[in-house]
């Protein structure tokens, strides 16, 4: 079969799509007919390398994806051949601590497909049962691998991490990133007034139609003055910030008293400074998330499958083409996700 592969970590050069063994089916697997895949910034950072991860290489990359059950290993129960699958990537061991009481995603040994074991971007894929969820029939396939890692993040960050209820305000950053446009369409939902940044004016005029009540260019504005200014002073409940070293002083700025910055990720870098008497004297609370529990994946794309949340696509490509998709990410091109497609599955039309 064919799949995106790299055989080291570098730039957009290592990435091919070559012939590669078919995937072994496990008793608890799941064979699937990839119909569709799509790239989130992790992919971006796995290809290019990242402390401590130690791949076998060559590496087939690829978070997300959706397509058709094709094999079930002996032991499968929830699906059968014939089946609309999408992939959550999250591998718990269920049987630490953290598993035991509910929390899979903080699971001492937790793994993402596609970042520490082989990923779903190929035309077939061996899946373990546990981390397949139904696709009614409808939802088409581009939208089916387009939602389940960003949205499950996006959920559990703002549901379940940050407590946010009705009436509450919420600073998104990068709206225009899949985690992101994401945050605002739950926060949204969720009853809260949204502020989001984005670079560009087309940029912020998406963010404004998928649910935020104001937008600022983060590029030409210090965006936590103009939260000030925007809040009389107040500043905003809860941020979203998955950017990292250059966002999160003014994050912190940004948060009225007792507000509560959540992240999940930090694209310019892990090691900012930080206001450590804002944090204290303000109350503050800074969150960390990860992944979703399988219940909140199924809250929130039941959400997706009903036409409540609807990703953006900002392109889909051939497989072949992945380099070009990483491109995208990495260059900031468009809004929403980049979903790419097995070459033989592919029609530009």
């Amino acid at each position: 079969m064919q799949a995106v592969t790299f055989t080291g970590h570098g730039g957009r050069e290592v990435i091919e799509y070559a012939p590669v063994p078919d995937p072994e089916l496990g008793p608890s697997d799941v064979l699937v007919d990839i119909k569709a895949g799509a790239l989130n910034h992790l992919d971006v950072w796995t290809r290019r390398g990242l402390p401590g991860l130690d791949l076998a290489m060559p590496h087939v990359p690829g978070s997300d994806a959706a397509g058709v059950v094709e094999q079930v290993g002996a032991d499968v129960t929830r699906f059968e051949v014939g089946d609309r699958v999408a992939v959550s990537a999250g591998v718990s061991c269920g049987d630490c601590e953290f598993c035991r009481r509910g929390e899979p995603s903080m699971c001492v040994r937790y793994q993402v497909l596609g970042e520490h074991l082989p990923g779903v971007h190929a035309e077939f894929a061996a899946v373990p049962e546990d981390n397949l969820v139904p696709v009614p029939d409808g939802v088409d396939w581009v939208t089916a691998a387009a939602v389940p890692l960003v949205f499950q993040t996006a959920w559990r960050m703002l549901i379940t991490r940050a407590d946010l209820t009705a009436g509450e305000s919420v600073l998104v950053l990068g709206a225009s990133g899949g985690v992101g446009h994401a945050a605002v369409q739950i926060a949204a939902h969720a009853g809260a007034t949204v502020y989001a940044t984005a670079s560009s004016e087309r940029k912020r005029e998406f963010a404004l139609e998928i649910g935020a009540d104001v937008t600022i260019d983060y590029e030409n504005e210090d965006f936590a003055a103009r939260i000030r200014e925007l809040t009389d002073k107040r500043g905003v409940d809860v941020v979203v910030d998955h950017v990292g070293a250059a966002t999160w002083q003014q994050s912190i700025e940004s948060l009225a008293k007792g507000g509560r910055l959540v992240t999940c990720g930090a694209t310019t870098g892990p090691n900012p400074e930080t206001d450590i008497n804002r944090i204290f004297w303000n109350q503050l609370s800074v969150i960390g998330s990860t992944m979703a529990t399988p219940g909140e994946v199924d809250d929130v794309l039941e959400l997706v499958w009903d036409g409540t949340f609807e990703p953006r696509i900002r392109a889909v490509l051939p497989m072949s083409e992945t380099d070009r998709a990483h491109g995208l990410l990495e260059d900031r091109e468009g809004f929403g996700k980049v979903v790419v497609v097995p070459d033989s599955e592919y029609d530009d039309e």
